[in-house]
């Protein structure tokens, strides 16, 4: 029955401790692994947690009575988890030993015995000893209480389980409402720990914000408050609905089958769903792979799905075990058929929505109308939640359905309401291609957030835009946002830029094709259906031209422009871009890219005004920076004949490359050198950012540029662009654009330039690249690299492309093959996206001449040896 050996106690005839404990962790191992064999056949996750608990206690009280002597005046009981008679593969066992102090004292020995027995045993084992009164004490602290609260007699007769639950009762301490409280503030903190979402890449099945441990601390509120110990049996009390009771249920067996094969294929007491055990696990639960998804994707999103599934309800629960203890307030009316209830919004019509998207459209329509609105009322969010699967998609809704919907996208805290509704359910239904990503991962690091979250937060960073306030962190946007003509077309873009994720075929092209419909069906003009269509289909192609691409060839802009064709479109799809970017994940988006946007922005924008069939000569083009770079030497002092002597010793290239401010700089910089100096000058690219911009004038020679990439590599910097330009006089001209990529990256300019002129005065041939710890996560992203070489520049350089597996300290072991192979670098392009690091450089051999077919194959070969030793 229980899948156990028959055995289910070591033999009793067995004379030694150890030879006990030797023959209970084979019983054990045993055990488990007949029960995994049962896991593997799909077997009842609650009946296999709890034939585990059941084993472990019959191996506990046996150990007791091996132990303990009878009569010794104490008694033995489960707490916390293993309390609830649930026991995962690797869960610790928590267990109080009960006993009046004289009791304790006797029998320590035994006690100690006991423990170290089990320990033996394999069985990881946690306990107190402590008398009722003791635990009366100890139980001040609310973590000890819970652990309490669910305790199961192992060894004890009937009046010391009394004994025991009185230590602990109502009247003693923790009445109902203080323990709800406590327990409700202790899960918002645990969930703010979390940032306050479970859609992380690698989430915590147990304590993050939806997890098992929201559906314990339900159970533990009922308890002290209902005395019901199943969330279930809150269905008869009328503060559960069956549907919510049938919903909790579901997923938490989906939570908890997932973390008993967590523990299994980590042989560890595993709770968060690292990349390293993602695969693994799907594919033991059964999740394969297809041409639209990974095995690993559909789990996950299947985790996220029931996480939110547990959030809404529980957030309902809390709702109302607060009126249970608070009791209702009387209603304050807001007009339209809603009013606020303890600061929640309540439908007034009992019956409301009367299966009619018109009203549930109001509800959102009025919440957002009011900001003293704490959320939605349990009992109205239940009726949405009842209507949910009856709510039509806008495609057979009314046409006012459907201008009620924009009138929400028009009216005030538009993203707040599209946020609402998608967690609540809505958006999936109104828009059914919003379901279909919700809660969907991508196995990558470069993606941190599920699709729905992530267009969440493309919406979020498109309402700081609107909020009319400079955002340091988007140094132009405040100025575009006013030039759009309709705001909302901005919202719908983002809406669908990302909604075709997954269906197989390019998910810009697919989503364009979605977004095209939904505009038509709501009625849009052509023109607005167009924007928002063609900001769909071209919402990447910003980023990828800012980002991979070389911005100030004159040939790029063009293209690019000739792409966009108006100022409307390129005032919408840079702000689109912008949050797209910072949306994608917190440390994607940097001062480096917000310039590297606005540059593009700008010479765009003049290039549309200039005209297309009209480009800026390049005399024009250097003219013009240098007469800006001009006035701003002026201004600190300096005169002509010198700017013009600076001017002299700097790149023509330069002058088409850098902006006003860089170039000012640069050749400010240059007035402390002779021809033949090195220079080595860093500076903070904003006041309050950590990015750093380093100069580095000197005389050329080979390796040069490698011990440059291996000192800030050794100093913890990350390079994020690097501009290698040849100025006369046989001298480089190089700017880094860096950040710390480590903790030992001190962020000071000064010491960084001071390390750098160290280096530049020695031998760099000596110089070798440090050996640094693969990231854990990074071992999980392995790839082929990618290597390709093209002409560039005329025919006069080559062109080297890799896309390779990012890792700690890949550019300066990339410098060093080149180096080696006698090979000057003159441009590079560094980008990396999550795991994959994309980089570019502009090579010529030691006689600046592009690389003949036998050099590239030669480079080719040492770059794969390097990139993917294996």
């Amino acid at each position: 029955m229980s899948g156990l050996p028959a055995a289910a106690v070591p033999d009793p005839g067995v004379a030694g401790d150890g030879d006990w404990a030797a023959q209970a962790r084979l019983l054990l191992e045993q055990g488990d692994a007949r029960l995994a064999r049962r896991f593997d056949q799909n077997d009842d996750i609650d009946r296999l947690v709890a034939l585990r608990a059941r084993a472990v206690d019959h191996l506990i009280r046996d150990a007791w009575r091996r132990c303990v002597p009878a009569g010794a005046g104490l008694s033995l009981h489960a707490v916390g988890g293993y309390g609830r008679g649930e026991l995962f593969p690797r869960s610790d066992i928590d267990m109080l030993v009960l006993g009046e102090p004289e009791a304790q004292q006797a029998n320590e020995a035994a006690i100690a015995r006991l423990f170290a027995l089990l320990w033996d045993a394999g069985l990881p084992v946690s306990h107190a000893v402590r008398s009722a009164a003791q635990c009366t004490t100890a139980a001040a602290d609310q973590t000890v209480m819970t652990a309490l609260i669910e305790s199961r007699p192992l060894i004890a007769d009937a009046a010391a389980s009394a004994a025991l639950a009185e230590a602990i009762s109502p009247a003693r301490l923790w009445p109902p409402r203080e323990f709800f409280i406590a327990k409700r503030e202790e899960l918002l903190a645990r969930h703010q720990r979390f940032g306050d979402t479970a859609d992380n890449l690698e989430p915590d099945l147990k304590d993050g914000p939806g997890g098992l441990r929201d559906l314990h601390t339900l159970g533990w509120m009922a308890l002290r408050a209902f005395g019901v110990h199943d969330l279930e049996a809150l269905v008869g009390l009328g503060h559960l609905g069956q549907d919510e009771a049938v919903a909790l249920r579901r997923e938490r067996r989906e939570l908890a089958r997932l973390r008993y094969g967590l523990h299994l294929v980590a042989h560890r007491p595993e709770e968060r769903l690292r990349f390293d055990y993602q695969k693994t696990l799907a594919q033991r639960l059964g999740y394969a792979d297809d041409p639209e998804s990974l095995g690993v994707e559909k789990m996950m999103q299947r985790f996220y799905r029931s996480a939110g599934l547990v959030r809404r309800v529980s957030d309902r629960l809390l709702q109302r075990f607060e009126e249970q203890f608070d009791g209702e307030a009387v209603p304050v009316s807001l007009g339209e058929g809603f009013s606020l209830r303890r600061g929640y919004l309540a439908a007034d019509d009992a019956g409301w929505p009367h299966r009619d998207v018109l009203q549930v459209f109001a509800l959102f329509a009025s919440w957002a109308a009011h900001r003293e609105v704490r959320g939605l009322h349990s009992l109205t969010a239940r009726a949405l939640a009842e209507y949910l699967p009856r709510l039509p998609s806008y495609e057979d809704a009314s046409p006012a359905a459907r201008e009620r919907f924009l009138g929400l996208l028009r009216g005030p805290r538009a993203v707040e309401t599209l946020g609402r509704m998608a967690r609540l359910g809505v958006l999936g239904q109104w828009i059914p291609a919003f379901a279909q990503v919700s809660g969907r991962m991508q196995f990558d690091l470069f993606h941190v957030y599920t699709v729905d979250q992530h267009t969440l937060m493309v919406l979020r960073n498109i309402a700081l835009f609107a909020g009319g306030r400079a955002d340091e962190r988007f140094s132009i946007a405040h100025e575009v946002w006013p030039r759009l003509r309709k705001p909302e077309l901005l919202l719908l873009a983002g809406l669908f830029h990302d909604i075709a994720k997954g269906r197989g075929g390019d998910h810009s092209e697919l989503g364009a094709v979605d977004a095209r419909v939904f505009c038509q069906a709501h009625l849009l003009s052509d023109s607005d259906t167009d924007l928002v269509a063609w900001l769909v289909e071209q919402h990447l192609r910003m980023s990828v031209t800012a980002q991979k691409q070389d911005i100030s060839d004159s040939e790029v802009i063009h293209r690019f422009a000739s792409l966009v064709g108006s100022r409307e479109r390129l005032d919408y799809l840079y702000l689109l871009t912008c949050a797209d970017i910072a949306g994608t994940s917190p440390k994607l988006w940097n001062a480096w890219k917000d310039r590297l946007l606005a540059d593009l922005y700008f010479a765009t924008r003049r290039a549309l005004r200039d005209g297309l069939e009209h480009p800026l000569p390049r005399e024009e083009r250097l003219r013009e920076a240098r007469e800006s770079a001009r006035t701003l030497l002026n201004v600190q002092g300096l005169d002509d004949a010198t700017i013009d002597r600076q001017f002299a010793g700097m790149p023509d290239e330069s002058f088409l490359r850098f902006r006003p401010e860089q170039l000012a700089w640069q050749a400010a910089s240059l007035t402390e050198v002779e021809i033949g100096d090195t220079l080595v000058k860093a500076r903070r690219a904003a006041p309050d950012n950590d990015a750093l911009e380093v100069f580095v004038y000197s005389p050329d020679r080979d390796g040069l540029f490698a011990a440059i990439v291996m000192t800030l590599d050794r100093k913890g910097y990350g390079i994020h662009r690097a501009r290698v330009l040849d100025a006369p006089n046989a001298a480089i001209f190089d700017t880094f654009e860096v950040l710390p990529a480590d903790t030992y990256a001190d962020g000071d300019p000064e010491a960084l330039a001071f390390a750098l002129r160290e280096v530049l005065a020695g031998d760099l041939q000596r110089l070798r690249p440090s050996r640094r710890v693969m990231p854990r996560q990074l071992r999980h992203f392995r790839f082929a690299p990618r290597i390709d070489f093209n002409d560039s520049a005329g025919g006069r350089r080559t062109r080297l492309s890799l896309v390779a597996p990012d890792r700690p300290g890949l550019l300066a072991d990339v410098a060093q093959v080149l180096r080696s192979q006698h090979l000057r670098v003159h441009d590079a392009r560094i980008a990396t996206f999550g795991e994959r690091a994309e980089d570019q450089f502009q090579i010529t051999d030691e006689h600046d001449q592009p690389l003949p077919e036998a050099s590239r194959e030669a480079l080719r070969e040492a770059l794969s040896a390097c990139l993917d030793p294996q």
